[in-house]
């Protein structure tokens, strides 16, 4: 089965629905450390909301550099990988908080569901992780 590459416009249409991404950042200690998140993805660019209290939060806070993969998951057999560079946003920022609420709507089949998932999580100190894309790879195996 030949893998073929995915065209910008099918990578876009990949990412805008809400899939997990499994991000990777670097540790002090040598291997990545791998978390599955929930994303955003909009106008060429990744948002993912973070806990301060997360060793990913930690590591992007020394060392912005995150790779990402997204997986169609099975039956799909697509995935796109992203590497870039953090920028963090402060909890209580106005665009962090719009985009948290953004994030967790996508990832909520109804307003009432995402509204009870986000009144959950409300005081968890959280920071808005914007990922400038420096390359982008999308394959399907299909």
């Amino acid at each position: 089965m030949p893998i073929l590459a995915m065209t910008p416009a099918e990578m876009e249409q990949f990412l805008s629905l809400p899939r997990h991404a499994i991000a990777g950042t670097n540790t002090t200690e040598g291997p990545p450390q791998l978390s599955p998140v929930w994303y955003l993805y909009d106008a060429g660019r990744i948002f993912i909301s973070l806990s301060t209290r997360t060793a990913k939060y930690r590591n992007l806070r020394r060392d912005p550099q995150i790779s990402l993969c997204v997986d169609g998951c099975h039956p799909d057999a697509r995935a796109v990988m992203i590497y870039g560079t953090v920028e963090l946003i402060a909890w209580g920022e106005p665009l962090e908080r719009e985009v948290w609420w953004r994030i967790i709507r996508h990832y909520h089949d109804t307003e009432a569901a995402a509204q009870r998932y986000a009144e959950s999580v409300r005081d968890v100190p959280s920071v808005l992780a914007v990922v400038t894309i420096q390359k982008i790879i999308g394959q399907d195996y299909n």
